[in-house]
Formats: structure tokens, sequence, C-alpha cells
């Protein structure tokens, strides 16, 4: 009886850390140097100054809120395209880029380097300052 009550509270403690940490990181902007994408592997042109490239699935509720945010934020600067990518359809993109959850967000400079990269529906406020980065 006594170690079924030890078991529930360690898997409790377990999951209730995972789900804080997971809860953390939903949607931060964080650097990465995951290398560089063309036209080409999205299928539409990139930006003369920054790209925003969403990777969605048609399942995925919180990809329609990234996609609105997205296309305001590139709407708002000059240079700037939002690309969305459809992950079922594109996997060896995909797998390439390790893209396991949608919306994934990443965000290319002129080169079509990428410079950022978030999971889950990134904040207006932060793709903003992401694209600052990209720029620069």
């Amino acid at each position: 009886m006594v170690s079924g009550v030890v078991v529930a509270a360690v898997v409790l403690v377990a999951a209730t850390a995972f789900g804080l940490l997971r809860r953390w990181r939903d949607g931060r902007l964080r650097a990465v140097d995951d290398g560089r994408l063309r036209s080409g592997d999205l299928g539409a042109e990139l930006g003369e100054r920054a790209t925003l490239v969403q990777f969605s699935t048609a399942f995925c509720a919180p990809c329609r809120t990234t996609s609105r945010i997205l296309g305001e934020v590139a709407g708002m600067v000059d240079g700037v395209v939002h690309v969305e990518v459809d992950a079922e359809a594109n996997l060896d993109l995909v797998r390439k880029l390790d893209i396991i959850r949608t919306p994934t967000t990443l965000v290319l400079d002129a080169d079509g380097r990428i410079v950022q990269r978030a999971s889950g529906a990134p904040r207006k406020a932060d793709v903003i300052a992401a694209l600052g980065t990209a720029v620069a």
C-alpha cells in the first residue's frame, strides 16, 4: 500500500515538472543556427529582409492564431513575408529541421539562415523582437 502511494507521488511530481517546463518553453523564440533554407525548400519566395516560416497541420488549433499573428507582423514590416508550410505534405523538410510539433515558427534572415525558432504559438511582441535580430 505504501509503495503504491510513493509511486503515485513520484509520477505526480514528474508530470507537474514536465507540464511546468513545457508551459514555460511554449511559444518562446530562441536563437538557433539550424542552417539555411532556400525558396525551393519552402515552395515560396523568401522576403527581401526576412521570412517568417510557419509549419502547420490541418488539425492544429494554435496554428490559426499563429498564422494570424505572423501575417500581421509581416504586413507591418516592409520586405518581410510569411510562408506557411503544411508539415504533413513536407515530411522530408520536417525531418531535416527536426520539427516535432505544430505550430513551429522559424525566423529567417535575408539570406535564408534560420536565426530564431519557436515551438507553439509565439506572442506578437516576441516575433517583432525576433525580426529585429534577423533584419539587423
